[in-house]
């Protein structure tokens, strides 16, 4: 996880593999079983953060609910199309599946309370703002509901929608953080920062513990692994994707550690050249099942990495170019896209309440746009009326929910403290 505030990190490391029972309720019990699931075993560590209030509220939101009628999330940032246009939307689907649309609302305007905490804001401030995200995502549900279906599939908030929200104030900051993020493709933008000349080729630089390679005399092995697990990848792009994928060959690869969310997982990125030696990066997530499996059912979908991959582009008005499944070794499930393409993330930790408010707009809308198009937005919208009573019943769910997660970061803190857990800090 890339953290927001100066904070410690905290790995749990538990001295056995065990499940926990439904009906444990403790508080230190509840934060663990966030991270595997009732019933489910525990890995041998967990990363959370410990000090830092918004790097706690990330591990502790990641892998509660990502819910809708049909799919769900609500993480958002910009990011690139296909076609090279900028849109701010949904952007980790990582544990996606078909649950109820409440959960995802009921996350997304959780956050933006300890967000507005995290920043010195007031509750007022943090609640002003979860209003905000409901009433946008009540409104334009309504909006949508109205629309013709194949106008909904259309719709996107792009980079031009966004900075018509902003104030005049605002525009030419906004303006110049596009502008850098467009000016090149990423991949050249990571090519000099991962990659260095080993012997007259390319090769992924090695930065531990994030980026790493393998034990030296298994490297042949390796790639040849990667080399059949790209082959199985290739078969689930559309044709026209083959024939790109295909002027392109593997140089290199390397393990990738990532955030919280898919902590004892194996992650890596793919280093490919084309015959101009221009560089695509891949990353290869490895996909287990949806967290929401316990409390919704089980995926349709066998393989994993096409549950996300599926969940993806239902939920989202455009999807990566390469975005593909595999199974690799051992039975693994992975999912597979380009690195970092035009990423943008929102500076949350940098957001006044004006600011907050103006993200938590844009969030509802680009949430009630993914139910839409992959739920009943008629039907939602029918639940939700015309008045703002939903609104402000999600402004006091999440003064409550922020509460809720306040009281287990100080339960987590104090387990520390009394040594009820094995702990590493990293500054």
């Amino acid at each position: 996880m890339a953290q927001k505030t100066p904070a410690k990190t905290l790995f749990i490391r538990l001295s056995q593999r065990e499940p926990f029972p439904r009906h444990q309720k403790s508080a230190i019990e509840r934060n663990l079983r966030l991270f595997a699931g009732d019933g489910w075993c525990l890995p041998e560590i967990v990363y959370v953060g410990i000090s830092g209030k918004w790097s706690y509220l990330m591990s502790y939101f990641w892998c509660v609910t990502h819910a809708a009628p049909a799919w769900p999330q609500t993480r958002s940032g910009g990011f690139a199309t296909p076609e090279r246009r900028l849109i701010f939307d949904i952007n980790d689907l990582d544990e996606t599946l078909p649950a109820p649309w409440e959960w995802d609302v009921k996350r997304l305007v959780a956050s933006f309370v300890l967000a507005a905490r995290s920043n010195g804001l007031s509750d007022a401030n943090g609640r002003d703002a979860a209003v905000a995200c409901a009433r946008s995502y009540r409104r334009k549900m309504r909006d949508f509901a109205a629309m013709d279906v194949l106008d909904v599939w259309y719709a996107r908030l792009d980079d031009s929608d966004f900075l018509a929200m902003l104030p005049q104030a605002r525009k030419a900051v906004a303006m110049k953080r596009i502008a850098k993020a467009t000016a090149r493709g990423s991949s050249e933008l990571v090519f000099p920062k991962l990659v260095e000349q080993a012997g007259g080729q390319s090769r992924i630089h090695d930065t531990p513990p994030t980026i790493f390679h393998g034990e030296a005399s298994r490297a042949a092995g390796n790639m040849d692994l990667i080399r059949q697990t790209l082959a199985k990848y290739r078969e689930t792009l559309a044709e026209d994707r083959r024939v790109l994928f295909d002027r392109y060959r593997l140089v290199d690869a390397a393990v990738k550690v990532v955030g919280i969310g898919r902590v004892g997982t194996l992650c890596g990125v793919a280093l490919m050249m084309s015959g101009a030696d221009s560089p695509l990066f891949l990353q290869v997530k490895e996909a287990n099942a949806s967290v929401l499996e316990a409390y919704a059912g089980k995926s349709v979908y066998t393989q994993h990495g096409e549950r996300v991959v599926q969940g993806q582009k239902l939920m989202q008005p455009a999807s990566d170019l390469f975005l593909g499944w595999a199974i690799g070794p051992e039975g693994r499930h992975f999912y597979i896209r380009q690195l970092r393409d035009v990423k943008l993330s929102p500076l949350v930790e940098t957001y006044d309440a004006e600011m907050l408010s103006i993200y938590a707009q844009a969030c509802g809308w680009v949430l009630a746009r993914a139910h839409a198009k992959a739920g009943e937005p008629w039907a939602i919208s029918g639940y939700l009326g015309k008045n703002a009573q939903f609104d402000q019943a999600m402004g006091q769910f999440a003064l409550a929910y922020a509460d809720q997660a306040e009281r287990d970061h100080a339960a987590l803190r104090a387990a520390v403290r009394a040594g009820k857990v094995e702990v590493q800090l990293e500054h």
